[in-house]
């Protein structure tokens, strides 16, 4: 059965349901659509909507020894930013919807994220240790302009002195430039921009819905500006399709004030390997021979590796290429001199009658 005509600005090709969950098949039909008619029989656009989750905690902690941060917080379930790569889609098979389409288009929202954060920071015996946001789901994706979620959570880590990082491919961090600016110059808040290419076309197939490359650049610099520690986040590193970008990209993120760099090819878990494989076939057929091939060779032979450490770096020649060329651009542009890292000794628990207790 062929694959239905692309969306319009949204990142998969496919829906198909979760084969790992028994979960039937299902293609995009029409109960998503918007109102707009169809034009020149072109599918018409995807409608985003937003369900609201009450869970009841917030902070997800992890032990993998392949991460930097022990505890992160993700205000949303599901990105309106519809990167095709995001190895996050596959969650969305848990709640019986398709890491395809669906991850881009139904949508969770968790307003109850600040009140949750607030009763897990005055609990007794809570140890102080940086929150990572956005190591899911972009908490600047654009639902956050009428949510404001993310920005609820800044104001309660502000109010305790918590330190916390946040990782985005939106400008729309920087309205929240007045709570994120005191707490780094405090060395409270750090900020990672993940910009995949400069170029607007591929980053506009890649990333349809994230914010353009020029705005992410301009945004680095704000930041920065502003007394915010800012590293770019090379994100992933697409063989054939962004790598021949690595050196410009570097040279671009020291020029807008970026301390380090920090870069990961490309990974492709569960579901994601054939939405991956869908979308190449789809808007990049000339190659997507040799861009699998190449994936293959970085992790051993396999479209996806999980193993610690060399998941995030992949291996053989093409690794060593990618790691040798990384290195020798920051040392060009003087970059990852030293880490980043933030403060917690000023933690306080918040006000109120469980902080005062306590």
């Amino acid at each position: 059965m062929p694959n239905p005509p692309p969306r319009p600005h949204r990142g998969a090709t496919i829906n198909r349901e979760s084969a790992r969950f028994n979960l039937p098949a299902r293609e995009a039909d029409g109960d998503w659509l918007d109102d707009r008619e169809t034009v020149d029989d072109a599918p018409p656009r995807l409608r985003t909507t937003v369900t609201i989750e009450r869970p009841r905690t917030i902070l997800t902690r992890n032990q993998s020894p392949d991460i930097a941060f022990d505890r992160s917080i993700n205000a949303y379930r599901g990105c309106e930013h519809g990167c095709i790569y995001c190895f996050a889609r596959p969650t969305h098979a848990y709640h019986d919807l398709s890491p395809g389409l669906d991850f881009e288009s139904r949508l969770f929202a968790k307003p109850d994220a600040p009140v949750l954060l607030r009763a897990e920071l005055a609990k007794r015996g809570y140890v102080c240790s940086p929150i990572a946001m956005g190591t899911n789901t972009d908490p600047y994706q654009p639902i956050e302009a009428e949510w404001r979620i993310t920005r609820g959570l800044i104001e309660v880590l502000a109010e305790c002195s918590h330190p916390f990082t946040i990782t985005t491919k939106s400008d729309r961090v920087l309205r929240d430039l007045d709570l994120i600016g005191p707490m780094a110059r405090r060395g409270l808040a750090a900020v990672m921009m993940s910009v995949t290419s400069l170029d607007r076309r591929i980053a506009m197939t890649v990333e349809p819905r994230a914010a353009a490359p020029e705005r992410r650049i301009a945004a680095i610099r704000k930041l920065s500006e502003a007394g915010v520690p800012v590293w770019m986040s090379i994100a992933p590193v697409i063989p054939a399709i962004t790598d021949h970008e690595i050196e410009h990209l570097i040279e671009r993120a020291a020029e807008s004030g970026a301390r380090s760099i920090t870069y990961l090819p490309v990974r492709l878990p569960h579901e994601v390997a054939p939405l991956f494989r869908a979308w190449l076939d789809e808007h990049f057929p000339d190659r997507a021979a040799k861009v699998m091939a190449t994936i293959r060779s970085l992790r051993g032979g396999k479209d996806n590796d999980p193993n610690f450490h060399t998941r995030m770096r992949g291996q053989g020649p093409w690794a060593d290429l990618l790691r040798t060329r990384v290195q020798i651009a920051c040392r060009k542009h003087g970059l990852n001199k030293q880490r980043i890292v933030l403060r917690t000794d000023l933690f306080r628990p918040p006000a109120g009658p469980q902080g005062e207790l306590f």
